[in-house]
């Protein structure tokens, strides 16, 4: 299955970007993914191409005008339909106000980060009869925390169309009124949205199968079990007087994935304290759900006869 991006942003010209060459280049060639490029202007309605004014209330910079903002979601949707083969629930002509319809997005890992929990907006919008949901997400400051359970969540669907602020902001009425998900690449300020769409997808694209050399390549890298990466070395084996750790020059493969396991949890405990508080929790509820199933199972065998 071919993974499917569209970006709306003012500055079109900035994609593949990065994303044209390595491994997300590669595929862009092979066609495991495609990528839709839509300038926002391109649905302003005077001949000045006007995408924003001025904010409500006063107060400095412009705001991206919800009109155009919403022909553009609309349009990029209606593309995306054409080529992943469901029916957008939302049309170039519906109210704003009108909300996508569809079921409920599919429950995510909600120990390591509620994916659809995102406030104002689920992640998409969907035809009737099981269509594919497309997950519209805007980069924006305000959002919830992209993380690598979201990101495998995103790789694993038909694709995802990305919206990108600029100025001051969205006006808040796009995220209800076109089901808009909110997302933050972290605590920083950007000129706009480009940069961390590009993050967002270079995140999927490596996930897609495929993608990188061996399908084990993703598995113990950060995050993916709830801690930060072990360290790595190569050759040189000394350098500058430091030397490699000598168990993993031991060939002894079980002390080693010991002893990156032991690396694994000390980092994340150290540099990540919010991680390690999550990742116990995780192990905590699972060796509780374990001691309950096991307590059900002995409550249900019967005695055994004399």
């Amino acid at each position: 299955m071919t993974f499917h991006a569209a970006v709306l942003t003012l500055y079109p010209e900035m994609f593949p970007g990065p994303l044209g060459v390595s491994l997300a280049g590669r595929a862009l060639g092979e066609g495991k993914w495609t990528l839709d490029p839509v300038q926002i202007r391109d649905f302003a309605t005077d001949k000045h191409r006007t995408v924003d004014d001025t904010p409500a209330g006063g107060g400095a910079g412009m705001v991206l005008r919800v009109d155009v903002l919403a022909k553009a979601i609309d349009h990029a949707r209606a593309r995306m339909a054409e080529r992943v083969g469901y029916e957008p629930s939302l049309e170039e002509d519906s109210p704003l106000h009108q909300p996508a319809a569809g079921s409920p997005p599919p429950a995510g890992e909600e120990l390591v980060d509620p994916p659809h929990a995102m406030g104002r907006g689920t992640a998409g919008a969907a035809g009737g009869g099981g269509a594919s949901t497309i997950p519209v997400i805007a980069m924006t400051p305000r959002g919830k925390p992209l993380t690598q359970a979201r990101v495998r969540e995103l790789a694993a669907g038909p694709g995802v169309i990305v919206v990108c602020g600029r100025f001051e902001g969205f006006d808040e009425r796009i995220f209800e009124g076109r089901q808009v998900e909110e997302v933050s690449v972290g605590d920083i300020i950007l000129s706009g949205g480009e940069c961390a769409a590009l993050m967002l997808l270079d995140a999927c694209i490596r996930l897609l199968p495929g993608v990188m050399g061996a399908a084990s390549s993703g598995h113990e890298e950060s995050f993916e079990n709830g801690l930060l990466e072990y360290p790595h070395y190569t050759r040189p084996q000394e350098w500058e007087g430091r030397t490699i750790p000598q168990v993993l020059r031991s060939g002894d493969h079980a002390k080693i994935a010991e002893w990156r396991q032991r690396q694994s949890e000390d980092d994340t405990r150290l540099r990540r304290p919010d991680l390690w508080e999550r990742h116990v929790g995780v192990r905590v509820q699972s060796a509780s759900g374990a001691r309950q199933k096991s307590a059900g199972r002995l409550k249900n065998e019967p005695d055994s006869a004399d």
